[in-house]
């Protein structure tokens, strides 16, 4: 069956809180510690949705084995959630098509929403995003969260996305992994790109769609924080 929350996001793109309003006997889905308020009436249930192998995979794919549930009893109620990191949330009415969703994207979703592993097989690790994504299907809300911005971008042909940017596409689109164009040529010039020119591997999509990207790449972040570190003396 499905199931429309209603909801409204607050201090958006930095610091996102997402507010849902459930009616009497609503649910809302979400990761462990996401959740910030909630309603004396609001029930907590924990488990493993879809048994221990989707639990399994959900893990594979950089979210929690085990997910939880908030129940409105006996009366409407709201609960708020926020995600872990400094970045931005979207949310995404799933209505046939699929959502491919980078690892540790996902926040929230209603019920007839369902999210499971997606291997990705040897693209997948090259990517820098492990071999395995988050795939969503069904109808029904879904909430997903990235560090920095989150920009969508129509495509209708292709698009080449850093693959430390890209934060999620519909699965209308189809993706390889490649390097960036400029270091085709020959093995020495992709060698000198990918480790000098801090450019390497693409996301090449193709087909129709829309496409999520991040403004903010954690590694990048790190990288430039790095000299600032203290230092032990002695």
């Amino acid at each position: 069956m499905t199931d429309t929350l209603q909801f409204s996001v607050e201090a958006a793109p930095d610091f996102p809180l997402l507010r849902v309003q459930l009616a009497a006997g609503q649910q809302v889905l979400a990761e462990p510690s996401a959740m910030a308020t909630m309603a004396p009436n609001i029930q907590l249930k924990s488990g493993v949705k879809g048994g221990l192998g989707k639990g399994l995979g959900r893990m594979l794919g950089g979210e929690s084995f085990i997910v939880n549930t908030f129940t409105a009893e006996g009366a409407p109620g709201e609960v708020c959630f926020a995600a872990g990191g400094l970045g931005d949330l979207v949310h995404y009415r799933l209505s046939g098509a699929g959502l491919m969703l980078q690892r540790g994207a996902f926040l929230a979703q209603s019920h007839g929403v369902d999210v499971s592993a997606s291997w990705q097989g040897a693209k997948g690790f090259f990517s820098g995003q492990g071999l395995v994504m988050l795939k969503a299907t069904g109808q029904g809300d879904l909430f997903f969260t990235s560090y920095g911005a989150i920009l969508p971008m129509e495509v209708d042909g292709q698009l080449l996305v850093d693959t430390g940017y890209i934060v999620a596409f519909e699965d209308t689109l189809s993706y390889r992994i490649t390097t960036v164009p400029g270091a085709r040529p020959g093995t020495a010039s992709k060698l000198k790109s990918f480790f000098f020119g801090g450019e390497g591997l693409v996301c090449e999509l193709s087909g129709r769609g829309r496409a999520w990207v991040q403004t903010r790449q954690v590694s990048a972040f790190l990288g430039w924080v790095y000299p600032f570190r203290p230092a032990k003396k002695g």
